[in-house]
């Protein structure tokens, strides 16, 4: 299903990527599962565990700005990092009004994602 260019494996509680680092690299999980956190007013707050197949760090793929969430292994997890050329190639073979309206909607969910961000950091 996906075009997988190296794998990875992390013990529990081991993270994954951090949020607000940079990298654009998208993950598919092999095995295991990956808690998908953010930091609000100091606190963890989890807001996804995610299970085999599932894909994660797409948003700093498509919208290229840094991570929006922190990934952290639960259990012993294996994760794939799909290939940056062929998912650049698939990418750009959409048609460019479709790639246009994706990369809005990516840049709209950013936009959300920081401005409830904001109003949970500031209700504190």
């Amino acid at each position: 299903m996906f075009n997988v260019a190296s794998e990875e494996a992390y013990q529990d509680g081991q993270v994954i990527f951090e949020e607000r680092s940079s990298g654009d690299w998208v993950y598919v999980i092999l095995s295991g599962q990956v808690e998908i956190s953010k930091a609000v007013g100091g606190k963890k707050m989890v807001i996804e565990v995610l299970q085999i197949d599932d894909v994660f760090g797409e948003l700093a793929f498509l919208g290229g700005f840094n991570r929006t969430a922190t990934a952290r292994a639960i259990g012993e997890t294996t994760v794939g990092i799909l290939d940056r050329v062929s998912l650049d190639e698939e990418f750009n073979k959409l048609p460019s009004d479709f790639r246009t309206i994706l990369t809005a909607v990516v840049e709209r969910f950013k936009k959300m994602i920081d401005r409830i961000w904001g109003e949970t950091k500031e209700g504190s």
